[in-house]
């Protein structure tokens, strides 16, 4: 049986799409299917998570009810126009209305933030609760724009204890708050060219397989990077991939010509975490011959596996670091996202050593915002940046957003036994669990498995089983995203190519956090049926040869 729409010349061109726009073409079969039949579309194409972390919304809207209370006591005018919380007392009037809430799950994390803020990080009681029932309302320009001071303090905790280890000894990261994790992408690039801190041309470093659009903003003219690819390539015993990076490929980063190493960690769409062996190679590049490297990463998946390390905790000095709150607490929507940039970094000391026409230029591009330009570190730069200089002045996250990131953050530093990221982290083994029995295979055990995706290579599979003469069957009359199309048409199941994320051309990323459990069990059996088609047309084909 073959796709009866599409011909082999339509599917060739167009999966040199961006894999997210060719699961809108494939969407649009699933939805033709969802019409003919019963079957409803499942759509695991897409990341964003079905479940969300209530208590710190709870806390959330709790705190709005608080700081509206607030506003609402300061009635000089219309009651229909109030004025704003008042600072003086206001941790004692936040601790009373409290404890009205003893029996409200999100007053309590309230509760127990406060005592955190005030015990733990040494705040002030009245400028905390201040910053938060202000914030909530959301009356004034973010103050400092880069991210506000308390928040900062505790999403700076946040980031050490699930990013490093709770590691105390890396020094001091400045935090900026941005608009999610593709925000932050885009300042940094572009404050890394404004900035001369890197070129046009240059040589930059993926860890591939990689979130598609990393792979293409490096192609886009402003930037017209010169990619090497650092492939995650090793191979178990049996030929399975382990999606881990073999020393040849991290080796890579020894050519001084490379100026930024880019990766996601854990990966997408593999999801496992780069091995501990990885991580402290690069970190010996780094320290021994490459101190000049650039490291981004961007660490959004690592909060669902145990033991976590970035890079940021290996290359501190080296590295800009990108986490988002949008899977990890079902948030996508609201846009949440941190820069961290150590205060010792080598990205303001090559500022410091940029030849004086560069200086010149870039005093000239920050002077209306300092009369000594040549002092802004490069997270205030970006920040700047962001809203091309001129409007510096009303830069920055806003306000309830920053609460909504504070209390994500504390809800988890107060999670002392983690049953959060381990309730989270049983939900996508389940569903991985029912992933594979519907498709008839086991995966290896693997400790670096992250899981909120699954990269699945079909030709490797095939080859495995069955042997090289069907891989090269398939290849010879079939693209790599004939599957794909086979299975949006014939189930109304959407999923997306591993190929379009410089993964083998054959692969397909399931996303195991956006369907109902029970539909991983579908999807599974989907597959293997798609895949005995083409086991069943090669042997039609030898039989009658």
């Amino acid at each position: 049986m073959t796709v009866e729409h599409i011909s082999r010349a339509e599917i060739r061109e167009l999966q040199q799409l961006s894999p997210f726009e060719l699961k809108n073409k494939l969407a649009a079969l699933a939805g033709e299917h969802e019409r003919r039949t019963a079957f409803q579309m499942l759509n695991a194409g897409r990341g964003n998570p079905n479940f969300i972390a209530p208590t710190p919304r709870d806390a959330f809207f709790q705190l709005g009810a608080f700081g509206l209370e607030e506003s609402r006591a300061n009635a000089e005018w219309d009651p229909e126009l109030v004025g704003v919380p008042q600072k003086t007392g206001i941790a004692d009037r936040f601790r009373a209305w409290l404890d009205k809430r003893d029996t409200n799950m999100g007053a309590e994390l309230l509760r127990r933030t406060l005592d955190y803020g005030i015990g733990e990080c040494g705040f002030d009681p009245d400028s905390f609760v201040w910053e938060l029932a202000d914030a909530i309302i959301g009356d004034h320009y973010p103050e400092p724009d880069r991210m506000l001071r308390h928040n900062e303090q505790v999403v700076h905790r946040y980031l050490l204890r699930e990013m490093c280890g709770g590691r105390a000894d890396l020094g001091t990261f400045d935090l900026f708050a941005v608009e999610g994790g593709t925000a932050a992408m885009c300042y940094i690039f572009n404050s890394l060219l404004v900035n001369r801190l890197a070129h046009p041309g240059d040589k930059v470093a993926l860890m591939v397989p990689i979130f598609t659009p990393y792979l293409e903003i490096t192609e886009l003219a402003e930037f017209d990077f010169e990619r090497v690819f650092i492939d995650a390539s090793t191979t178990t015993p049996e030929g399975l991939h382990s999606w881990q990076f073999p020393d040849s490929e991290i080796d890579k980063l020894l050519d001084p010509d490379v100026k930024v190493l880019f990766c996601v960690n854990p990966t997408n769409p593999p999801s496992v975490r780069i091995a501990d062996a990885a991580l402290e190679r690069i970190g010996a590049i780094v320290r021994d011959k490459r101190p000049d490297l650039i490291i981004i990463t961007d660490d959004v998946y690592g909060t669902f596996i145990d033991g976590f390390r970035s890079l940021m905790s290996v290359c501190p000095q080296n590295t800009i670091t990108v986490y988002s709150y949008s899977k990890y607490f079902g948030a996508t929507g609201w846009r949440l996202g941190v820069i961290a940039v150590n205060q010792d970094s080598i990205f303001d000391r090559a500022l410091a050593a940029l030849p004086e026409p560069d200086k010149e230029a870039l005093d000239r591009r920050y002077g209306s915002l300092t009369l000594t330009p040549r002092d802004l570190r490069f997270i205030d730069r970006m920040v700047a940046d962001s809203r091309n200089v001129a409007l510096n002045h009303t830069a920055g996250l806003s306000l309830p957003q920053q609460m909504m990131m504070l209390l994500f953050s504390a809800y988890c530093l107060l999670d002392e036994d983690d049953h959060y990221k381990h309730a989270a982290q049983e939900l996508i083994e389940q569903r991985l669990a029912r992933l594979l029995g519907g498709l008839d295979i086991a995966m290896f055990d693997d400790p670096n498995r992250v899981g909120y995706y699954i990269e699945l290579d079909f030709l490797n599979a095939a080859v495995l089983r069955h042997g090289a003469e069907l891989g090269e069957f398939l290849k010879a009359n079939y693209e790599p995203t004939d599957l794909l199309f086979r299975l949006a048409e014939q189930t109304g199941i959407v999923l997306m190519n591993g190929g379009g994320f410089e993964g083998p051309a054959w692969s397909v990323r399931v996303s195991l956090a956006n369907l109902r459990d029970e539909q991983y069990d579908q999807i599974g059996r989907s597959l293997r049926a798609i895949a005995g088609q083409y086991f069943d047309e090669w042997r039609t084909r030898q039989d009658g040869a």
